[in-house]
C-alpha cells in the first residue's frame, strides 16, 4: 500500500479540527470531574488540555507561514 502525504491545506484543516475535536473531548471529561467526581475524567481533560496546546502551536506556525506567503505576494 502506498503512502498518502496529506496536503498543505489538509494539514491546516487537521489542527484546526483536533482543536475542536479535543476541546469537546476537555469539556465532556471536565463535566464528568467537576459534577460526578470522576477521577479518570480529570487525567483525560488533562490529556485533552495538552493536545489542545499542541495544536495551538502548530496552528499559530502555519498562521505566521500563510500570512508571510500573503504579504510576499
Amino acid at each position: 500500500m502506498g503512502t498518502k502525504f496529506l496536503t498543505e491545506k489538509e494539514i491546516v484543516m487537521s489542527n484546526h479540527d483536533t482543536l475542536l475535536e479535543q476541546f469537546e473531548v476537555y469539556k465532556a471529561e471536565n463535566e464528568k470531574f467537576a459534577t460526578k467526581g470522576v477521577k479518570a475524567s480529570a487525567a483525560r481533560a488533562r490529556k485533552a488540555l495538552q493536545e489542545i496546546s499542541k495544536a495551538i502551536r502548530e496552528r499559530r506556525k502555519e498562521i505566521t507561514v500563510e500570512k508571510e506567503a500573503l504579504a510576499a505576494k
